[in-house]
């Protein structure tokens, strides 16, 4: 992202929101409302495409579980044709007025945001020539939809672009994702401050062998 400011807006922290939760408010997929935060993975995400416009130019682009937006803020302004889509609607109320927030670094670019379950994913077959995603796999019951959503959505010639925290739970998917027959590389590792901590974030790059 360089010098670039980006401005996002949001209705306001997790542990706020978690504490004004009543019981039942999590609905069937018992998911919090995680999007509120700005990960530290969605940060390196940004900054890895900023940093490598020619990765998102020109193709189209699919941003799974987006959250706030800024992955697909970024790579719009990078020049890629970008639809982004969360699986909660109150997300992508928020991850729109980023659009009009910083409509000074983008200019006439826009990405296009859709309420989407990757269980279910609304786009054609082998139609996305990059897949971005920003700590997608911090459950253990999210491998098989985001290995499906992969399956199904990337282009023969297709890359994923998945930015992964150390975290416990999404350390063996990368071997699962090799044993199923994909090539997996790290090109970009970084750390994100959160919170007064640095937290490791690896950029993983997935593809068909």
């Amino acid at each position: 992202m360089g010098s670039d400011v980006w401005r996002l807006n949001r209705p306001a922290d997790l542990e706020t929101l978690w504490q004004g939760m009543a019981e039942g408010d999590l609905g069937e997929d018992e998911r919090l409302p995680y999007w509120v935060e700005l990960w530290p993975a969605a940060v390196l995400l940004a900054r890895f495409v900023a940093a490598n416009p020619e990765r998102v130019r020109g193709r189209s682009c699919l941003d799974a579980g987006c959250g706030l937006g800024l992955s697909a803020l970024v790579a719009a302004r990078a020049g890629g044709r970008v639809l982004a889509f969360d699986y909660e609607p109150e997300a992508l109320v928020f991850a729109r007025q980023g659009i009009e927030l910083n409509r000074g670094l983008l200019g006439q670019a826009e990405p296009l945001f859709a309420v989407m379950d990757w269980r279910s994913p609304a786009v054609a077959s082998g139609s996305v020539e990059v897949l971005l995603g920003a700590d997608i796999l911090y459950e253990r019951r999210f491998f098989e939809p985001v290995e499906a959503l992969l399956r199904h959505a990337l282009a023969p010639d297709g890359v994923a672009f998945i930015a992964d925290p150390e975290r416990s739970v999404s350390a063996p998917a990368w071997e699962r994702l090799a044993a199923l027959g994909w090539r997996i590389e790290t090109p970009f590792s970084g750390r994100v401050a959160q919170g007064g901590q640095n937290m490791n974030v690896h950029i993983r790059q997935i593809s068909r062998c």
